[in-house]
C-alpha cells in the first residue's frame, strides 16, 4: 500500500511539473517509466542535449573549408559522438513515451533519418577522400534538424509551424507583388530601354528585362535608393514619379501586407497553441489531483503531508518557508487539506517568483549600536533612502558623461576625474553604511555589484594611469574612459523608474525567451544558406592585405570583378569561403541596408545585393540565392518576430495581475509580511529570486520584527507573453471543465470550438 502510494506521488509530480513548465509529452505511467521521464527531463540532460547540438552545428567551422581547419579524423569522431548521443537521447525518449505516439511523431521520424543520412555520408566522404576523390558533404545541411526536432525546442518548432501556416496566404500576396514588380519592370523597359541610358559606371540602364527585375526588387527594400533612379531622373525630372509611384505600391503597400498577412495567421494560430497548452496543463493537474484525492465530508481533497510531499518532489530547490507560504494560500482556513480548486493552481502559485528575505541587524547596529541608532546616523541613513540621493547621483553621472566627451588633455579634467572617482566611492560607502552589506551584495543584487566592480576599477585604472603617466610616456587614457563610460549605464535604472516607460521595459525583458528562440530559428536559416553559398560560391572571391602584391589582388582574385564597385569598395571579406564569413554576409544581407565602405580613408556606397552578381559574373541564377535569402528571412521571420512584439505590447497593455499573485499578495499581508522563522527548519534564501534592499528596513531603523522572514512578490517583468495569454484562456475554462483527453488536446486545430470572451478574442 505504502509503495502504490508512493508511486502515485511520483506520478502525480510528473504531472504537476509538465503542467509548471507546460510540456505535452504523453509518457508512460509505469513507475519505471515516470523515474526515467523525471531523469529526461532534469536540467542537466537538457543543457547536455543543446551542448552536442551546437557542437554539432559548430563543426562547420573546422570542416573544409574552415576558419581553423581541424584534421578530417577529429571532426569525423566529434560529429560520431554527437550522433550518438542524440541516438541516446531519442532511445530515452522512446523508452518514456508510447509506442503508438513515438512512431507517429514526425520529429522523432525527422531525427532517425538524419542520423542514418549523416552516418552515410560520413561514410561514404571518408572512403572517397582516401581515393583522392572530392565529394560535397551533402548531409550538414540537415544538422539544423536535431535542434528543430527534439523535445526541448517546442518554442523553435512552434515558430516554424507559424511559417508553416502562414505560406499559403503570403503566397498570394507574394503572387500579386510579383505581378507589380514585372508590371513595374515592363513600364521600365519601355520608358528607359530605347534611351542609351548609362550607369555612373558607364553601364547600360535599364535595357534588360531581367536586370531590370531584379534592380526594382532590391528598390523594394530600398537598398539601391535612389542610386538606381538617377540615370532616369538625370534625363528627366518627371520620370521621379514612375519610382515614386513605384515605392508605394511595392515597398509601403505590399510590404505592409505582407506583415498584415503574417501578423492575421500568427495570431489565429498562436490562439490555438495556447488553447492547447492550456487544456493539456488543466488535464495534467486533474490527473495529479485524481492520483492522490481523498474523501473528506462531501468533497475530495489532497491531505496536508501529502500536498508537503508533492510540493518538495516537484519544486526541491524551495525552502521551507516559501513552501509553507504555498500551503496557507490554498488552505486559506488551514482544514489541514486542499480542495480541488486550490490544487488546481498548484502549477501557477510555483511559476510565481516569490522573494524571500531574511531580515538582519547591520553590524554596526550590533557592534556600535549607541552610534549607529543616534540622530544624526539616523538622518543619514534617511537622506541616501530617499529618491533625492538616487537623483543627485544620476545628475552626478549626466555630468560625468559630459566631462568624458571633453578635451583630455586639459588638467582640469583629469582633476575632475578625480572629484567624480571620490563622490562614486562616498556613494558606495554611504550605502553599506545604510543598508545591510549581505543584502546590498546579495547575488541578486546585479546594480549594486555592477557599480562596486565599476569604481573599484576606475580607481585602479585611475591610480596605474597617474603612476605610469609620471614614470614613463604612457597614457592608458582610454582604458580609464571605458571604465567610466561602463558608469553611465546606470541611466538605464532612470529609464526603468519612469513610469510611461516601465510597460516598454517590461516588453522588452518578456521577449527575451522568445529573442532566444528566433535566435534558434535564424541559426537554423542562417546554416542552411550558409552551406549552400559555401558549395555554390566558395573560392569565387578571395581576400588580400592591402598592401598584397598578388595578382588580382585589387579584383578579389577574380579578373571579372575588375573595376566593379565591389572590388573598387575592398568588400573581399565578404564572401562565401568560410562558415564564419558566410554567417557575416548573410547577416549584410539580413539587415537590408547600403554596405559603407572603409578601405582607405575612401568612402563609397555598394548595394548588397549586387554581391550576388559579383559573386558569380553575368550569372543569373546567382540572383535567385539571394532573392531567396531575403524572402525567407526579411519576408516571412522577420515579419512573424514583429508580429510577436506587437502581440507582447497588447498583452502588456491589457492585463494586469493574476488571481493566483492577488491571493498570494492577501496572503502575506494577512501574515504580517512574513512566516516565522522560529517555526521552521533549513531556512535560505532560494537561488531564484530577488532581494530589494528599501524593504529591509524602515525610516527609523530595523523593522520591529528582528528576527524572521519577508516574502514579496517579484516583478511582473519575469512574465512571458504566453504565460499571460494562457492565463486569460484559463480563466475561461470553469473549474469542473475537465477538459479533452490528452488525444483530443494534441488533435486541436484551429476551428475547433472554444469559448468566446471579448478579452480572449482580442489579446489571442
Amino acid at each position: 500500500m505504502a509503495e502504490a502510494a508512493a508511486q502515485d506521488l511520483l506520478l502525480a509530480a510528473a504531472f504537476v511539473s509538465d503542467a509548471q513548465y507546460n510540456r505535452n509529452i504523453p509518457f508512460k505511467t509505469s513507475p519505471e517509466a515516470v523515474r526515467l521521464y523525471r531523469l529526461y527531463n532534469h536540467w542537466m540532460m537538457r543543457t547536455a542535449t543543446y551542448f552536442f547540438i551546437f557542437l554539432n552545428l559548430s563543426l562547420a567551422l573546422f570542416e573544409e573549408p574552415a576558419v581553423y581547419a581541424l584534421p578530417f579524423l577529429a571532426t569525423s569522431v566529434l560529429e560520431v559522438l554527437c550522433l550518438l548521443v542524440f541516438l541516446g537521447r531519442l532511445i530515452h525518449f522512446a523508452k518514456v513515451t508510447l509506442h503508438n505516439v513515438f512512431w507517429k511523431d514526425t520529429k522523432n521520424i525527422c531525427i532517425m533519418v538524419a542520423i542514418l543520412l549523416s552516418l552515410t555520408d560520413l561514410a561514404v566522404y571518408g572512403v572517397l577522400r582516401l581515393y583522392g576523390v572530392r565529394s560535397i558533404r551533402w548531409s550538414r545541411i540537415v544538422r539544423p534538424v536535431f535542434l528543430i526536432n527534439f523535445a526541448e525546442s517546442r518554442q523553435i518548432r512552434r515558430a516554424f509551424r507559424s511559417i508553416r501556416n502562414t505560406l499559403p496566404e503570403i503566397t498570394y500576396v507574394f503572387l500579386l507583388f510579383m505581378f507589380s514588380l514585372l508590371m513595374f519592370s515592363l513600364m521600365a523597359l519601355k520608358l528607359f530601354g530605347e534611351r542609351n541610358l548609362q550607369t555612373a559606371e558607364g553601364l547600360p540602364y535599364f535595357r534588360n528585362y531581367l536586370e531590370i527585375v531584379f534592380d526594382l526588387y532590391v528598390l523594394v527594400t530600398t537598398a539601391n535608393s535612389p542610386d538606381v533612379m538617377m540615370p532616369a531622373f538625370d534625363f528627366s525630372s518627371w520620370y521621379a514619379l514612375f519610382f515614386i509611384a513605384f515605392v508605394i505600391v511595392n515597398t509601403y503597400i505590399f510590404m505592409s501586407l505582407f506583415l498584415a498577412v503574417v501578423y492575421n495567421n500568427y495570431k489565429k494560430h498562436l490562439k490555438n497553441e495556447i488553447r492547447k497548452l492550456a487544456y493539456m496543463k488543466r488535464r495534467k493537474m486533474v490527473e495529479a489531483f485524481n492520483l492522490l484525492k481523498e474523501e473528506e465530508g462531501e468533497q475530495f481533497v489532497v491531505k496536508e503531508a501529502r500536498w508537503k510531499q508533492l510540493v518538495k518532489l516537484v519544486a526541491p530547490d524551495t525552502s521551507n518557508s516559501h513552501r509553507e507560504l504555498l500551503l496557507r494560500i490554498s488552505d486559506d482556513e488551514q482544514k489541514g487539506f486542499v480542495d480541488k480548486k486550490s490544487f488546481m493552481q498548484l502549477a501557477d502559485l510555483l511559476n510565481i517568483q516569490v522573494v524571500t528575505l531574511r531580515i538582519r541587524r547591520h553590524p554596526l547596529a550590533r557592534w556600535a549600536p549607541a552610534l549607529y541608532g543616534s540622530t544624526p546616523s539616523r538622518l543619514l541613513r534617511g537622506a541616501v533612502r530617499h529618491r533625492a540621493f538616487v537623483w543627485t547621483y544620476d545628475a552626478i553621472i549626466l555630468i560625468n558623461a559630459v566631462f568624458i566627451a571633453l578635451d583630455e588633455e586639459s588638467p582640469y579634467i583629469s582633476y575632475a576625474e578625480w572629484v567624480f572617482l571620490a563622490l562614486y566611492i562616498i556613494e558606495i560607502l554611504l550605502k553599506v553604511y545604510t543598508y545591510e552589506p549581505r543584502e546590498f551584495f546579495g547575488k541578486t543584487q546585479f546594480w549594486n555589484w555592477f557599480d562596486t566592480l565599476i569604481i573599484f576599477a576606475a580607481l585602479t585604472a585611475t591610480i596605474l594611469n597617474a603612476t605610469l603617466k609620471s614614470t614613463m610616456k604612457y597614457n592608458s587614457q582610454q582604458i580609464l574612459d571605458i571604465v567610466f563610460i561602463l558608469r553611465v549605464l546606470r541611466l538605464i535604472r532612470i529609464v526603468d523608474s519612469i513610469q510611461r516607460f516601465q510597460v516598454i521595459m517590461n516588453t522588452l525583458i518578456n521577449i527575451v525567451p522568445t529573442m532566444l528562440t528566433f535566435g534558434g530559428l535564424t541559426v537554423v536559416v542562417y546554416c542552411v544558406f550558409a552551406i549552400i553559398g559555401m558549395e555554390l560560391f566558395h573560392g569565387k572571391i578571395q581576400y588580400f592585405p592591402a598592401n598584397s602584391n598578388a595578382p588580382h589582388a585589387l579584383e578579389c582574385g577574380n579578373p571579372a570583378l575588375k573595376d566593379s564597385l565591389f572590388a573598387r569598395g575592398r568588400y573581399c571579406k565578404n564572401n562565401f569561403n568560410d562558415f564564419a564569413s558566410s554567417f557575416i554576409v548573410l547577416m549584410e544581407l539580413t539587415v537590408v541596408n547600403q554596405w559603407h565602405d572603409i578601405p582607405c580613408g575612401a568612402h563609397s556606397q555598394l548595394d548588397p545585393w549586387d554581391l550576388g552578381l559579383m559573386v558569380l559574373e553575368g550569372v543569373q541564377p546567382a540572383k535567385l540565392y539571394f532573392i531567396a535569402f531575403h524572402i525567407v528571412m526579411v519576408i516571412i521571420i522577420v515579419n512573424i518576430f514583429v508580429s510577436f512584439i506587437l502581440e507582447a505590447f497588447f498583452v502588456e497593455y491589457s492585463l494586469e495581475k493574476s488571481e493566483v499573485e492577488t491571493a498570494i499578495e492577501q496572503k502575506i499581508q494577512e501574515l504580517g509580511m512574513g512566516v516565522q522563522e522560529d517555526d521552521l527548519q533549513q531556512e535560505q534564501l532560494l537561488d531564484n529570486m530577488e532581494s530589494v534592499e528599501h524593504e529591509l528596513e524602515g525610516e527609523g531603523g530595523m523593522k520591529a520584527q528582528s528576527k524572521g522572514l519577508v516574502f514579496k512578490i517579484a516583478s511582473k517583468r519575469y512574465r512571458t507573453v504566453d504565460a499571460l495569454l494562457q492565463r486569460m484562456f484559463e480563466a475561461e475554462i470553469p473549474l469542473e471543465d475537465e477538459g479533452p483527453s490528452f488525444e483530443e488536446i494534441l488533435n486541436l486545430s484551429p476551428s475547433s470550438a472554444v469559448s468566446r470572451s471579448p478579452s480572449s478574442e482580442s489579446a489571442a
